[in-house]
């Protein structure tokens, strides 16, 4: 493959074309209801799911999975073909080609080529990958049996490798929900965890995505501080790594505020202003 040189204005040209984020949020905090703030019309949700009726007045289009093959396939026809891997294997040249001939012509084809991809959500596609991961020669020893960390560490690496190839996807915005859960300690504190299997994929990908993001509900105590307050209709995005209140996030473009209106248009437009 040929190397590809890059002038400085073509470097920023193709990052503010290409945007992720992953936003983990607490069960019915309105994670999926954030679908109402990007544009219909350009804006594609993967609903892994099977959770649109909290959103059934939005009039934008959704591919529902099922399976995690279903999973890298559309990430295939998303992400384009990657020329640096081998024909037998996922989103090769060849992967590619298939799902591009599967689907030519049908809604799959339309929809994944919109430039909002929304995928809801990164905690149950890690669950259909472990159904996958569980069923493969990697999964079991030489007798025959069951390995769990050989099942774990195939989950990881088929989570990251898909991730990682959609995240490259050219001129697409990418945003991933997950689930956000509070783990308690034995000393009775706790912290906020997203929900994922395995705890690789967990680590790893705030490293692939540009943007993580925790949502929450806000609010004001006597001083006039935002404090979290599960009662509250307030719901805020957090964006900074460094924050009060143990929440896990990431700014990688330098431009958000600690808290954000849950408006992804205006927060996207916000991240790739020049």
């Amino acid at each position: 493959m040929a190397l590809k040189a890059l002038s400085a204005d073509e470097r920023n040209s193709a990052a503010h074309n290409r945007t992720s984020l992953v936003i983990f949020g607490p069960y019915g905090v309105g994670k999926t209801s954030l679908l109402h703030t990007l544009p219909a019309e350009h804006t594609t949700c993967i609903d892994i799911e099977a959770g649109m009726k909290s959103v059934a007045s939005w009039r934008g289009s959704s591919i529902e999975i099922e399976t995690f093959q279903d999973f890298q396939d559309l990430d295939a026809l998303i992400g384009g073909p990657d020329p640096a891997v081998a024909p037998d294997k996922w989103y090769s040249v060849q992967h590619w080609e298939h799902v591009c001939k599967k689907y030519a012509g049908t809604a799959i084809e339309d929809y994944a080529h919109r430039p909002v991809i929304f995928v809801d959500s990164i905690s149950k596609l890690t669950r259909l990958a472990m159904t996958y991961a569980q069923q493969q020669p990697e999964a079991f020893n030489r007798k025959g049996q069951a390995d769990t960390r050989g099942a774990y560490g195939l989950l990881a690496r088929v989570v990251i490798n898909a991730l990682d190839h959609l995240q490259h996807a050219s001129g697409k915005t990418l945003i991933f929900v997950g689930l956000l859960e509070w783990i308690k300690d034995e000393n009775g504190g706790g912290e906020w965890v997203p929900q994922l299997e395995g705890s690789k994929a967990g680590r790893e990908l705030p490293g692939i995505v540009d943007q993580v993001i925790s949502m929450q509900t806000f609010a004001k105590d006597e001083a006039g501080e935002w404090v979290l307050d599960p009662s509250s209709e307030d719901r805020m995005l957090l964006t900074k790594t460094v924050n009060p209140y143990g929440l896990p996030a990431k700014d990688r473009s330098g431009r958000l505020d600690l808290l954000e209106m849950p408006d992804l248009s205006a927060l996207l437009t916000k991240i790739n202003q020049r």
